[in-house]
């Protein structure tokens, strides 16, 4: 067990929140410091968060997956007086801090890419890249190299190269000592070589040891097996886009069969189950995929998705905003998806989701339990979380109307741990419309 196994995430991709130019105009600007002055971190203490995952904070030209100076904060966020700021204002309300570690690729902008443009096969860096220097590019550098999906600015790092490893290396334990960060999540750890993978999973053990506590590796990754990149000596989790799809797609097809069917293929007690007693990253969306609000064909949805979200195995992730109801469609440049706010708001949504954090908080059974599915309808569905004497059932309802669902509670009463009402499993049990209920067997 570790701090991230309890934890309830919440995700911030800051250059979009705070307002920063779409491309990096070379002034510096305090804009990180909005987190603190506007109440984004009083925000996420009430809301109930205690992992912050910050997406890129570093130097780029761009969004910041496009890496220019992995030692410097991006400008027009401000500087490294400004990051240290923000995870010690974290760190005193309670929540870990996680930054995204951005390895597999670095920008067209990146000090040692640039002196291979310079020097060529000369420089003492160009073992960093994947070049042909029989090729060109449209920028006519006199050679080509590999990319990331064949995106021409985003340059494939070569981690072959032990003395590239080395330095990243250097930059993660700079990381961590010069901010006092909690972990990475791993870009695209789905396309990172699995050697440097190990690697990495030796770096933070050492930061752990070091530190006498969790230095936690999150990976990103799609779909297939997710064991390929977690374990031991991988990532200690991974981001869990199998059931993302389920869980939108089940409440917009009314067939409550699709989310269920993932939740027991990853979590239940058969031989073939992939990831029970693993605490992978749950989410209804982030900075890739369309904000949960515009994807639900039916609003109404939301609290009963977001239920489900705080009940299934894994820790819950909620993306900036979308706690209380934003919208956002996919595009170019995915800037719809990640846009500058304000000072946070608070609605019945956000009230709701904090509900559920408490209610979660104080469940063993919700964090740690086994799952067991009871009673699956296209509406509805029901499975109980178990762990040592503690049972929770937690039941979902996605309809406009009461549904009564009969399943073996194998308990007279339940105690609510969202409304701390009572209830009784006798003669069947009635979900109100558009409901979920977390009940704790007595």
């Amino acid at each position: 067990m570790s701090w991230f196994e309890p934890s309830f995430a919440y995700q911030i991709y800051p250059l979009g929140l705070c307002g920063a130019p779409h491309e990096n105009d070379g002034v510096l600007v305090h804009r990180l410091r909005k987190l603190i002055d506007d109440g984004w971190i009083d925000h996420m203490q009430r809301l109930g968060v205690t992992c912050l995952i910050l997406n890129p904070v570093f130097d780029s030209l761009s969004h910041g997956y496009d890496t220019s100076d992995y030692t410097k904060v991006d400008c027009r966020l401000g500087d490294s007086d400004d990051l240290r700021a923000v995870v010690a204002a974290c760190h005193e309300a309670g929540i870990r801090v996680l930054l995204d570690g951005v390895f597999n690729h670095a920008g067209r902008g990146f000090w040692a890419f640039k002196d291979v443009q310079e020097k060529h096969g000369d420089s003492p860096f160009a073992s960093w890249f994947e070049i042909d220097w029989g090729g060109n590019n449209e920028w006519n550098d006199g050679f080509s190299y590999s990319t990331w999906q064949g995106v021409p600015y985003l340059i494939k790092l070569n981690h072959h190269s032990n003395e590239l490893n080395e330095y990243l290396a250097d930059v993660i334990r700079g990381w961590e000592s010069d901010y006092g960060i909690d972990g990475l999540r791993l870009d695209v750890a789905y396309c990172l070589d699995r050697g440097f993978l190990a690697y990495l999973r030796r770096i933070a053990d050492e930061i752990s040891q070091k530190r006498g506590d969790k230095f936690l590796l999150l990976g990103e990754t799609m779909f297939g097996d997710y064991n390929l990149w977690m374990g031991d000596e991988l990532c200690d989790t991974v981001t869990n886009y199998e059931a993302y799809k389920g869980l939108w797609s089940s409440m917009n097809s009314s067939n409550m069969h699709e989310v269920a069917y993932a939740l027991e293929r990853q979590s239940g007690s058969h031989p073939w189950d992939l990831y029970t007693g693993k605490h992978l990253l749950d989410f209804v969306d982030n900075h890739d995929v369309p904000r949960i609000a515009t994807k639900l064909e039916n609003k109404d949805l939301l609290k009963p998705l977001y239920g489900l979200l705080f009940g299934m195995a894994g820790v819950p992730c909620v993306y900036y905003g979308s706690e209380w109801g934003i919208e956002g469609e996919q595009n170019f440049g995915d800037y719809e998806l990640r846009p500058a706010l304000e000072e946070p708001e608070w609605n019945d949504l956000t009230d709701w989701i904090s509900g559920l954090a408490k209610a979660r908080a104080q469940s063993k059974a919700i964090i740690w339990g086994s799952y067991e599915q009871l009673a699956v309808q296209p509406l509805q569905l029901v499975f109980r979380r178990t762990f040592e004497d503690e049972r929770v059932i937690v039941a979902v309802n996605a309809s406009a109307e009461p549904a009564v669902m009969h399943f073996d509670a194998q308990s007279g009463i339940g105690i609510d741990l969202i409304s701390g009402q009572t209830h009784d499993f006798g003669g069947g049990s009635e979900l109100a419309p558009y409901s979920v209920c977390y009940w704790k067997c007595e």
